[in-house]
């Protein structure tokens, strides 16, 4: 139980939930379950740090009570859009302006990712936040599944860096690589005449999962994972 309550995004919840009770602005646990699509218990568990919030979940609290992003994750004291001080507004915008800078892809939309990346209407569809100290565009992805485990693990959120075409890669590494799919794996650069031609996909939890190989061709991004967010906190 302990790693869920100290889980920042659970904390910040518990915050949102108590300003949403005071200020009237919701009937108690159902009515936010109802808005957040799920149960009274789930709202119930969270609430006493027995599980965690999830992403969609994140996302429906986000846009029906307009709740910052930024403040979720810890980069801004602002909890609801447009409610802070004069004071804390200048502050805030002086500092993060231009900081919106990191797209979250939840797992529901990561078949869509591998599909639609190119697609502006799409990409403009995404939540965006950021976080101190994780600077330029970057794109975080939820985990989902144990492929990773224990590196990596279920509703983990990695933040990458997406990578020019022929960047060099650096072998045992963690990436996320799209093709038809997004998958995130440990990597070794096959070569030919030295050139790389594929990249042998490596899972952490390998008694489950075996290594496989992708053609390069068929690889139409790769992320440099930088960090991720865990239960505990960034990493």
């Amino acid at each position: 139980m302990a790693k869920f309550l100290e889980n920042m995004v659970n904390r910040k919840f518990r915050d949102i939930y108590r300003h949403l009770e005071s200020n009237r602005l919701i009937k108690g646990k159902s009515d936010i379950a109802m808005q957040l699509g799920t149960y009274n218990h789930v709202i119930n568990s969270i609430l006493k740090g027995k599980r965690n919030i999830t992403v969609d979940q994140l996302n429906k609290l986000i846009a029906k009570y307009k709740i910052n992003a930024n403040y979720l994750f810890g980069g801004s004291p602002e909890m609801i859009i447009g409610e802070e001080s004069a004071a804390y507004r200048a502050v805030d915008e002086a500092f993060y302006s231009g900081r919106m800078n990191i797209t979250l892809v939840p797992y529901k939309a990561v078949a869509g990712y591998a599909m639609q990346r190119q697609d502006r209407d799409f990409i403009d569809s995404l939540q965006q936040f950021s976080i101190p100290g994780l600077e330029g565009q970057l794109i975080a992805f939820e985990i989902s599944g144990d492929s990773m485990f224990p590196t990596i693990t279920n509703g983990d959120l990695v933040v990458c860096e997406p990578l020019e075409r022929g960047a060099p890669l650096k072998d045992n590494a963690v990436y996320v690589v799209v093709t038809d799919v997004v998958v995130t794996k440990r990597i070794q650069q096959i070569r030919e005449n030295n050139r790389v031609v594929r990249l042998e996909l490596i899972s952490d939890n390998s008694s489950m999962y075996k290594p496989y190989t992708v053609e390069l061709e068929d690889i139409t991004q790769i992320l440099k994972v930088k960090s991720r967010l865990t239960t505990s906190g960034i990493n």
